[in-house]
């Protein structure tokens, strides 16, 4: 094997270990909210009205399906377009005063890193280990997960 051949195939392994890592750290950083969606059989749901926001955070009652009296003191991210008198369906972080949007920009939403995630691993694959089409695709998908949570939201 000549020494460019070894050089071009170590540079493809080190780029794919880096877009590896990259969708591995995008889908690790999503699943803290994802979670909560997904797999929200058992949680707490209700609807949740936003009565304050601050710079990251937006404050406000969440009243529980069925029975259970609302509860005043929950907060969601404020990056999920939530304004005062905003009105969406949530999901409660089990042990918190936290909720998670459970509707559909909601769960998009969710996903928000790992879009990114693999948006930046296309242009990897494509600019680092020379396999055009398959790294646009990638970066499309990505794309095309970041434009749905900026339209649904």
């Amino acid at each position: 094997m000549s020494s460019s051949s070894g050089i071009s195939a170590g540079r493809s392994v080190v780029m794919a270990l880096v877009a590896l890592l990259l969708c591995v750290g995008g889908g690790y950083a999503s699943w803290g909210d994802a979670q909560h969606v997904l797999l929200s059989k058992g949680r707490q749901h209700g609807t949740f009205s936003v009565t304050a926001c601050g710079d990251k955070r937006c404050a406000g009652s969440f009243d529980a399906d069925g029975p259970a009296a609302p509860v005043s003191d929950m907060t969601v991210e404020q990056s999920v377009a939530a304004r005062k008198g905003d009105r969406f369906p949530v999901v409660v972080k089990p042990g918190t005063h936290e909720v998670v949007r459970s509707d559909l920009a909601g769960s998009v939403h969710a996903w928000v890193p790992l879009g990114g995630a693999l948006l930046l691993a296309g242009l990897v694959i494509a600019g680092g280990m020379r396999l055009g089409r398959f790294g646009l695709v990638l970066a499309a998908v990505g794309v095309a997960q970041l434009v749905a949570t900026f339209l649904l939201l």
